[in-house]
């Protein structure tokens, strides 16, 4: 009699009931997989080649095998929680032991600017130049910039704007000159406001004035456009010409005009983005701002017809410094610093590793594994390119682990252990009968 079978039998469903137990206990860890414990059957080996009367000796536990099926999706209100929808892990690294994978993308700032995960582990990707382009190479730590951002002077100005065509000329007919009362409405016909920013940063108000000048004989409008930076006029025209200004300070001479055709929409002059030189002021709150050389200013996106006066687009490429005030993830890994002067720039992207035999990597505790031969080299990309899979801030994985399916495998477990608990009862049993034979 041999009690083999009975023995692994109990052996081997202890460690099945080893595996479900940790399963159910990894149930509400973020980017955990839940584990399969994998049974082989044992057979004595025959002298003379196999036997066609074999009986096994019982059963070996051959592998526990973690199942990188994909987790549930849970949306969560922190932007540094990460979730790959797909292939793919998570690189970390303590900076000197092997680059480690995981699939919990529950991330924090360090206090050094490095995106870590509980444990510490920096996350690894593509670092930004301080143009926010991405440089690709080898992974590294990404570590968010922890200054500000500094400030550019606008060169580009676009202004896409309705003239009324139905409004009256408004231009006073004063010999050679036009001419524009700032404080008197009644002597242009609109009005529109931006703000630019000079070397430092600094805004200056600049104010468009619209004044309808005449309409020529074959229907031709021409406006006048004058200009202000900080309610001061400016000095020069469009084509560097001193711009003449009256007792009171208003300008004799317009900036710039702008030429419809008797069809109205588009402008036949200007065609082209003209040069705008903004004067050194004083601003509202008292301080000098600077001059502001060749700005390159396009009107051609004005339109001249029967409706009223609107402004539908005003954009200029010049901000104030600004500080780091969050950032976000897309979904190809890039990361977005914003900076409280509403600009943003990349600030690194992330980059995932993906494994032809993810089964064969190894469990390191703490949500990661590390690779192994039967895993082989990792293969890394971006997110979303190849068979890496997308990725989702503000979300993460959940383990995949079936609770209602371990609950099931838990009770298969438990009456498999009492029939080989059984099983070696009733060998004891047969042999107590033997050696009780007189």
């Amino acid at each position: 009699m041999a009690f083999q079978q009975g023995l692994s039998g109990l052996a081997a469903s202890s460690k099945n009931l080893d595996v479900i137990g940790n399963n159910i206990a990894n149930a509400g860890t973020y980017g955990s997989k839940a584990s399969r414990a994998e049974f082989a059957d044992i057979y004595a080996a025959a002298l003379n080649g196999a036997g066609q009367n074999q009986i096994g000796i019982g059963t070996q536990l051959q592998a526990v095998a973690q199942q990188f099926t994909q987790g549930n999706i849970t949306t969560t209100e922190n932007p540094m929680d990460l979730a790959i929808n797909g292939g793919g892990f998570f690189q970390v690294s303590d900076g000197v032991n092997p680059t480690l994978y995981s699939r919990n993308g529950q991330f924090k700032i360090s206090k050094d600017g490095f995106i870590v995960n509980n444990d510490g582990l920096k996350l690894m990707g593509y670092p930004a130049n301080g143009a926010g382009v991405i440089q690709p190479g080898t992974a590294q730590p990404l570590q968010l910039p922890t200054g500000g951002i500094a400030p550019a002077v606008t060169t580009k100005v676009s202004m896409e704007f309705n003239l009324d065509s139905r409004l009256p000329v408004t231009a006073p007919d004063s010999g050679t000159t036009t001419g524009i009362d700032l404080a008197d409405s009644t002597t242009y016909n609109n009005a529109t406001s931006m703000t630019v920013y000079d070397a430092k940063g600094q805004d200056v108000a600049v104010t468009f004035y619209f004044q309808k000048a005449a309409t020529d004989a074959d229907g031709n409008d021409t406006w006048n456009v004058y200009a202000t930076a900080n309610g001061t006029p400016f000095d020069t025209d469009s084509n560097g010409a001193a711009i003449d200004l009256d007792a009171n300070g208003n300008p004799m001479t317009p900036y710039t005009t702008i030429t419809f055709p008797p069809t109205g929409g588009s402008p036949t002059l200007p065609t082209t983005p003209i040069t705008m030189n903004i004067p050194a002021g004083t601003s509202a709150r008292g301080n000098t701002t600077l001059a502001i050389a060749d700005i390159q200013l396009d009107l051609t996106g004005a339109t001249e017809n029967g409706s009223s006066f609107a402004v539908t687009n005003l954009t200029q490429d010049g901000y104030a410094p600004g500080q780091l005030t969050g950032i976000s993830v897309a979904n190809d890994g890039i990361i977005q610093a914003r900076y409280s002067n509403g600009q943003s720039k990349p600030a690194g992207q992330l980059e995932l590793a993906n494994f032809r035999n993810p089964q064969g990597l190894q469990a390191m505790g703490g949500n990661v594994w590390t690779r192994t031969v039967a895993s082989g080299d990792p293969v890394v990309g971006v997110p979303g390119d190849g068979n890496m899979g997308a990725l989702q801030s503000g979300a993460l994985e959940e383990s995949n682990v079936d609770l209602t399916a371990e609950l099931v495998n838990m009770v298969t477990a438990q009456r498999a252990y009492q029939a080989n608990a059984q099983t070696i009862k009733t060998q004891d049993q047969v042999l107590q009968t033997i050696v009780n034979l007189r």
